[in-house]
């Protein structure tokens, strides 16, 4: 069983089911939690759920707000790892459905993203074993038309996280040191009934080399 007593992990958008499926796993492996969410209502009940792990309420599309809640959980320790879960659904009707408002709903979880990243980048590299893990979709290797906003998104979401992971290596690499960061995609065609396999992948990332497992790309929904 991979072992995180010394880590500090935060889940963004953590009332989901997966992110109760990952505080759970990461809770179990001894992690530190820290359960991100809008709602705190749906925080109150994952708090009762998970005993133990700590609820932070943030709009993570709020610059300014995720610099507070940076500054909060910073008043104890930096954090090791990262798993972006805010996302949601809107599409179909073919391309001429695909609407401004609905493009402004999903690129929400893009901004999140932005956000998160960019205050915990320096807590990511300085950790022995930072992790980033982002939930992405299949249909990016396979466009539809009724799903435009959403695989555009979700695009933009792989190619920031590959940032990421170039920018843990360069910096690894200017100092002269090994990689201990990794960015890693998870794919899928639909998260129902793969709660607890991501979970439990992602609790994994800690239990492999951080040069193996950076700027990859796993895909939950084959095997």
């Amino acid at each position: 069983m991979v072992e995180l007593t010394r880590r500090t992990v935060l889940i963004a958008g953590a009332t989901s089911t997966s992110g109760l499926a990952a505080a759970r796993a990461l809770t179990s492996a001894g992690a530190r939690v820290v359960a991100v969410g809008h709602d705190p209502q749906k925080l109150e009940g994952l708090g009762a759920a998970v005993p133990g792990i700590r609820t932070e309420v943030c709009d993570l599309s709020d610059e300014n707000d995720v610099q507070r809640l940076a500054d909060r959980i910073h008043e104890t320790r930096p954090v090791d790892g990262v798993l972006h879960l805010v996302g949601g659904w809107r599409g179909g009707g073919g391309l001429a459905a695909q609407s401004d408002a609905d493009y402004r709903f999903l690129e929400r979880s893009f901004t999140a993203l932005r956000y998160v990243t960019r205050v915990f980048d320096a807590d990511l590299r300085a950790s022995d074993a930072g992790r980033l893990a982002v939930v992405s979709s299949t249909t990016v290797a396979r466009p539809l038309a009724g799903g435009a906003n959403y695989t555009a998104m979700k695009a933009a979401t792989e190619a920031w996280t590959r940032a990421v992971a170039q920018g843990f290596a360069k910096a690894a690499r200017d100092a002269g040191e090994p990689l201990r960061a990794a960015s890693v995609i998870f794919r899928v065609a639909a998260l129902d009934g793969l709660e607890e396999r991501l979970a439990a992948t992602f609790v994994e990332l800690w239990a492999a080399d951080a040069a193996g497992i950076n700027d990859t790309i796993v895909d939950l929904s084959a095997g």
